[in-house]
């Protein structure tokens, strides 16, 4: 009878050994992946969010004037698929360690190359790529947990906003996108399907030539005369250029090519525009 004895007490800690393996609690500073696309690539920002839990965060938890890893446990990292640039510092694509110096009235942002440090362990210097400093701007509200965002998001520029409790930072990232995409239309142009309506998108909107925006949407509408938003899109050129009259007849064949489709949407955008003429 001891031998079963003994084999139950081994079985017993054998199965309280996996229940106590199998255990899983939510971490105290949980991490978050962030992504954005911007201009012709994306920006992924992974992180570890830590709470406030009652304490003041930046000039007690988070000191000023000492290199922080910009959230909790591993380092921050920001991965940018395209060239970015921070501060006219042009960024290669591929991954960074996102640190920062807060301090009262600015903070040093810094990028650096230590993709696979814990914290600040085994930060160097010399594995910086770029260190700018920004203002602190002071937030309404109380946020409680550290928080990275995008804000401000244009074709050409952004921003990421690091906040906590009552203190934000922007870093402004720009990508001078216009001329790259310009020489991606004239090749496009050399094929045999030649890309009219987003030729006509990028005169029209990046580089406000509004003649030859008018000429591709036109081309397009000729292939596509059916292509209720091209028409309105025409419409629009056409009043941007002062020509009231043309952009009137536009957007009355989008209105009826809208309706004949049953797409509610561009009937009123349609009864909008023509109301605004």
């Amino acid at each position: 009878m001891k031998w079963q004895a003994s084999f139950l007490i081994a079985m017993a800690i054998f199965i309280s050994g996996i229940a106590y393996a199998q255990v899983k609690i939510p971490a105290p500073s949980p991490t978050q992946t962030i992504k954005q696309d911007f201009a012709l690539g994306n920006i992924e920002i992974t992180y570890s969010r830590p709470s406030a839990k009652g304490r003041l965060v930046f000039g007690g938890l988070v000191p000023f004037g000492k290199l922080w890893r910009t959230g909790a446990n591993k380092a921050t990292i920001i991965k940018f698929s395209d060239i970015v640039y921070i501060n006219g510092k042009k960024i290669d694509s591929g991954a960074y360690a996102l640190y920062s110096i807060p301090g009262e009235e600015e903070w040093e942002i810094i990028l650096n190359k230590g993709i696979t440090n814990w914290g600040t362990t085994n930060y160097k210097e010399s594995d910086d790529v770029v260190r700018i400093k920004v203002p602190t701007k002071k937030n309404k509200n109380n946020i409680e947990d550290f928080t990275i965002q995008f804000a401000n998001i244009l074709p050409e520029s952004c921003d990421i906003q690091l906040i906590w409790q009552k203190t934000q930072v922007e870093i402004p990232l720009t990508s001078p996108i216009k001329n790259r995409i310009r020489t991606q239309i004239e090749q496009a142009m050399n094929t045999d399907k030649k890309p009219y309506y987003l030729a006509a998108q990028f005169y029209y909107e990046y580089d406000k030539n509004y003649t030859k925006a008018l000429e591709n949407i036109s081309n397009a509408v000729k292939e596509n005369p059916k292509a209720y938003y091209m028409w309105l899109y025409k419409a629009k050129i056409e009043k941007e250029m002062g020509n009231k009259a043309a952009a009137k007849i536009s957007s009355q064949t989008s209105l009826s090519l809208a309706t004949e489709q049953k797409n509610d949407d561009y009937i009123k955008l349609n009864e909008d525009f023509l109301k605004k003429l």
